[in-house]
């Protein structure tokens, strides 16, 4: 198959080298980075120009388009796409509103009945601090729009809070929610607009440093499966969750073709839903991928063309997958770019390891970071205590001036493995 990836992250890199590992396709990637260009040939374009997007697709032929990143579905390319009758997999600009509007997602899940936090969305400081005094602490305040991951503030400081609301304030609407105590999980689910195929949980690390200490990022890890979920958790999120959002949105007028990401927290009064997202996550993607044993290419073409089945799976190796993300001195406030990167080939030799280039170039000086999060340092073995080894021991052969990581990615469920 003739499949065109947008984006240029991990995530992006991630899901050409599924892609490539199992299955003979011929792969593009736009704009893609320095990591897929080894496995699919990179298309210098701007992914949320719908014109140029829906113009290279049919240039190249392709049968398939994958959409990785927000930015394109917010911007309609998914739409352009489904108009010239390219499968796409990715939802429309609406249905995207999922993601690109918390408040919209709220009111979906109200109406389906899907288990959440309550929230209150304010569009000024007077309602702002209405909603704190009838929220208390811990706070929970969120852009309503789209942030790169970085839109969300968890404090029991209330003037953190107003900072933090009145920055987004300025530019829309923002959001304050419930705080939910729990274990937070996420799940992938392959929707076609009426059926959903899920994919294996996975759990990230959203704060910058070690310790869940520092501010949130767009992810600084992951590890999949979630061995302390209880059973029939994926069962229960399809049936109560995944199912009833998706005739929702069909129901609206608005239905959901693509991958939702259910941002999940088990708490002692059941599954609830923090958020959901319209696509693909980083770096959990990079996680669960790299478990994945088969082509998932057939079954992203269904889900684009509207024909997935409830007796579809997808099929995972008993394997455990550990990522550990490796980012530029000063992300995610101020990340230092330009850096030679040493070492990667080497990181890359060391059994069950590959990498997932998130932002890198190749120049006349070598590798060097372009961005925030340079690198996913992705490791499979039998168990999650020879996985985390693996990947910390690659991390130990790569060198960038400055970089960070955090030193304690799935260490509870190794250490819990091994009691």
């Amino acid at each position: 198959m003739r499949i065109l990836v947008l984006g240029s992250g991990a995530r992006e890199h991630s899901l050409v080298l599924a892609l490539a590992r199992h299955g003979d396709h011929t792969l593009f990637a736009a704009p893609g980075n320095a990591g897929t260009a080894h496995h699919a040939e990179n298309v210098a374009l701007d992914p949320t120009n719908r014109e140029v997007v829906v113009r290279t697709a049919s240039e190249l032929q392709v049968e398939l388009v994958v959409i990785g990143p927000e930015a394109p579905l917010v911007a309609g390319v998914a739409d352009a796409l489904r108009k010239e009758g390219i499968p796409v997999f990715g939802p429309s600009a609406k249905a995207a509103a999922i993601e690109g509007s918390k408040s919209f997602a709220k009111d979906v899940m109200h109406a389906a009945g899907v288990p959440t936090g309550a929230s209150v969305t304010v569009s000024n400081a007077e309602l702002l601090g209405q909603a704190l005094d009838q929220s208390g602490a811990p706070y929970v305040v969120k852009a309503d729009g789209l942030a790169a991951g970085k839109g969300v503030l968890v404090t029991e400081d209330r003037d953190a809070a107003i900072a933090h609301a009145e920055y987004y304030l300025q530019d829309g609407e923002v959001v304050v929610e419930e705080f939910l105590d729990g274990e937070e999980v996420s799940l992938f689910f392959l929707a076609d607009g009426d059926t959903v195929v899920p994919l294996s949980p996975a759990q990230d690390y959203k704060r910058a440093f070690d310790s869940d200490e520092g501010p949130n990022t767009g992810g600084m890890g992951s590890y999949s499966p979630c061995p302390w979920l209880p059973d029939g958790f994926v069962d229960e999120v399809t049936k109560d969750i995944a199912q009833p959002t998706i005739d929702e949105l069909r129901t609206r007028g608005t239905p959901f073709t693509g991958l939702l990401y259910c941002g999940l927290i088990v708490t002692d009064k059941g599954v609830k839903v923090i958020e959901f997202n319209a696509r693909f996550g980083d770096p959990e993607t990079q996680a669960v991928l790299a478990r994945v044993d088969g082509d998932i290419a057939p079954l992203l073409h269904k889900a684009a063309t509207g024909t997935l089945e409830a007796s579809d799976s997808v099929p995972f190796l008993d394997d455990a997958a550990v990522v550990v993300v490796l980012a530029s001195e000063g992300y995610p406030a101020h990340p230092e770019t330009g850096r030679v990167i040493h070492g990667t080939d080497r990181a890359a030799e060391v059994e069950g390891v590959h990498l997932a280039h998130a932002a890198t170039a190749e120049t006349e000086t070598g590798l060097i970071a372009t961005g925030g999060r340079v690198l996913s340092v992705v490791a499979t073995a039998e168990d999650f205590t020879h996985a985390r080894e693996r990947a910390y021991e690659a991390l130990g052969h790569i060198e960038l001036e400055g970089s960070h990581y955090r030193t304690d990615i799935a260490a509870r469920v190794s250490s819990d493995a091994a009691r």
